[in-house]
């Protein structure tokens, strides 16, 4: 009877989960639109509700209504699925997120988190590098010249990128030493990482924005060159997949940081959650911010920042940490 109940706590851990992500990428819409517009010295959406508050409601219903086209000539099939490896990727990349210490009932302590893998930081690397098939599928099925060249482009630079955010990470495991991302939270409980480590904390926020399509790396998407992209030929709800899977991306990468640079869910005074919270934000803000005061890099630019710059300096930190750690521990 026990599999039963933990059956049905996972069950409600997984609506939760879900329940959350999905209101924060919905919430994250309107503050994007209401900080750029404060940004750029505009006002933001305050027609739909108090405020503009139901802003996010009206764009659903607008994308839910809007008829769904398929190119003539689009490989269909793949034309509908490819949005949803998208949209599932952060989805599946969540479940191994901890979210706060564990919940206390009684004498049963149930963790925070939908699974604790052992190997939950690879099984973060291998499922972040299938988003590429959403994006490089997606434009190559619309039949459409602009979304092939967005869909390449998206393709070499999620491939390029994932190997610097990968090497960022091997520093974190060797501090750690373990690739379970609750034991790497624990294991920051006098200091967060990003205090030893903070070459590695700034390769993997470059490397989650590019892994983003976030300005100034939005080539994928540059809508004065290729209109939209891979996503060109979208409308609907299938569109709302891809720009619902980029902006869970937001959070969850800011849940990412959280963890392995800033401590988790450390922190004084506030309660564990509330700490984790405003960590994970921290990083969709400053996604937000530098969309509004940097311009786009060139194609060239992108690719010589991550494989000149980003890939060897990871590997020197690689270096550099392993040297400083056998030198503390003789």
């Amino acid at each position: 009877m026990w599999w039963i109940v933990g059956f049905v706590v996972l069950l409600i851990k997984v609506a939760v989960v879900l329940g959350v992500l999905f209101g924060f990428a919905a919430g994250m819409v309107l503050v994007e639109r209401k900080l750029l517009g404060r940004l750029q010295i505009r006002y933001g959406p305050n027609r739909v509700g108090p405020f503009g508050l139901l802003q996010p409601v009206a764009d659903g219903l607008k994308l839910l209504l809007k008829e769904d086209i398929v190119p003539k000539g689009a490989d269909r099939i793949i034309f509908f699925f490819a949005p949803a490896v998208v949209a599932l990727v952060p989805l599946l990349i969540a479940a191994v997120v901890p979210f706060s210490s564990d919940l206390k009932i009684g004498e049963t302590r149930i963790p925070v988190l939908i699974a604790d893998l052992n190997v939950g930081l690879l099984f973060f690397l291998a499922v972040a590098s299938l988003s590429v098939y959403g994006v490089a599928l997606g434009g190559w099925a619309s039949n459409s010249k602009y979304s092939m060249l967005g869909s390449v482009r998206g393709a070499a630079q999620l491939i390029s990128y994932e190997l610097s955010l990968g090497l960022s990470l091997v520093p974190v495991v060797m501090l750690a030493g373990s690739f379970s991302l609750v034991d790497i939270v624990n294991a920051q409980a006098e200091y967060p990482f990003i205090l030893v480590q903070p070459v590695s904390f700034l390769i993997f926020f470059i490397s989650s924005m590019a892994e983003s399509n976030r300005l100034p790396f939005d080539l994928p998407e540059a809508e004065n060159e290729l209109i939209g992209g891979f996503h060109t030929e979208y409308s609907g709800m299938r569109f709302a997949l891809y720009f619902l899977g980029e902006y869970i991306s937001m959070v969850v990468l800011g849940a990412l940081v959280a963890v392995f640079f800033l401590g988790g869910w450390r922190g004084p005074v506030l309660p564990p959650l509330a700490w984790f919270l405003i960590k994970t934000m921290i990083t969709p803000v400053f996604f937000i911010w530098t969309r509004a005061t940097l311009p786009r890099v060139r194609y060239d630019q992108l690719m010589q920042l991550g494989w000149k710059i980003l890939l060897p300096l990871c590997l020197v930190n690689i270096i550099a940490t392993g040297g400083i750690a056998l030198l503390v521990r003789s």
